[in-house]
């Protein structure tokens, strides 16, 4: 399935670039084509993405997760900040919220703004109340439309990694050579969803990035089409192992490393 459409909400017109020089060389070519899953193909996507944020339940698609000041919802654990707050990570439920009225899905009036449940206690008081399980049922039966949001954010986010990447030869050969399968599309489809894109100056510690543009850079080249999604796994692991490294120790991050790292050697399973 052409994604291109779905780019259109993000404010980019087309996303074929003209080519950086170098790219040309090795084993995948640089085609700067449109991100094509089948329908099976984009489901098992959705599934596979609700497997690793929510468990695969409907009630984790409205979640509070311990030690964070927002709600996680959907599939993608998609960010809703309360009125007045905001964070380093990127707030991503009212964008998604915006692209399902665009393709024409009704939402609930009360959700157009900040979260309504200020903290994680009120959240879990109200989790079976009338607002939440509004939610539930939007969000279960809009599967495929969060997959393709999740798809046009993959989409979108590569002119802002070339931008700013210290390598944006090796960011585009890796990113287009992923494409050219259906794990390696995988691959770049979950790690933005659950790492960003790795473009914010406020997601880092000490400097160092640990999102879809960090994991990219850090990817070899000599691998073929089949070998990528592996070697994207393991950059994917050395990141995140790193941003455990120089997290500040109060926030503990080491006790999410093996779990993250699980997820990461998902990726080299066919989809």
């Amino acid at each position: 399935m052409k994604i291109l459409r779905f780019i259109k909400f993000f404010g980019f017109q087309a996303l074929i670039l003209s080519g950086l020089n170098g790219c040309a060389a090795g084993p995948v070519p640089v085609s700067g084509a449109q991100t094509q899953l089948s329908p099976a193909q984009m489901d098992r996507v959705g599934r596979r993405i609700w497997q690793n944020e929510c468990g695969g339940t409907v009630a984790g698609l409205t979640s509070w997760n311990s030690g964070e000041d927002f709600a996680s919802l959907g599939i993608g654990h998609f960010i809703w900040y309360p009125q007045g707050r905001s964070g380093p990570f990127a707030e991503s439920f009212p964008p998604l919220l915006a692209f399902l009225n665009a393709r024409g899905i009704a939402t609930p009036a009360w959700a157009r703004g900040a979260c309504p449940w200020p903290t994680k206690a009120a959240f879990e008081a109200d989790k079976n109340g009338e607002r939440q399980q509004e939610l539930r049922a939007l969000l279960g039966r809009t599967v495929r439309q969060q997959t393709e949001f999740i798809i046009a954010r993959m989409e979108a986010a590569l002119p802002k990694m070339l931008a700013q990447s210290r390598n944006p030869t090796n960011v585009q050969w890796s990113f287009e050579g992923l494409k050219q399968t259906p794990e390696g599309c995988f691959c770049l489809i979950d790690y933005v969803n659950f790492k960003g894109e790795g473009t914010s100056s406020k997601e880092r510690h000490q400097g160092q990035g640990w999102g879809l543009l960090q994991v990219l850079e850090d990817m070899p080249r000599e691998k073929t089409v089949w070998q990528m999604p592996g070697a994207f796994a393991e950059a994917a692991k050395r990141v995140l192992s790193r941003r455990v490294a120089n997290a500040p120790p109060e926030r503990k991050e080491q006790r999410w490393l093996a779990g993250w790292h699980n997820r990461c050697d998902g990726y080299k399973r066919a989809l």
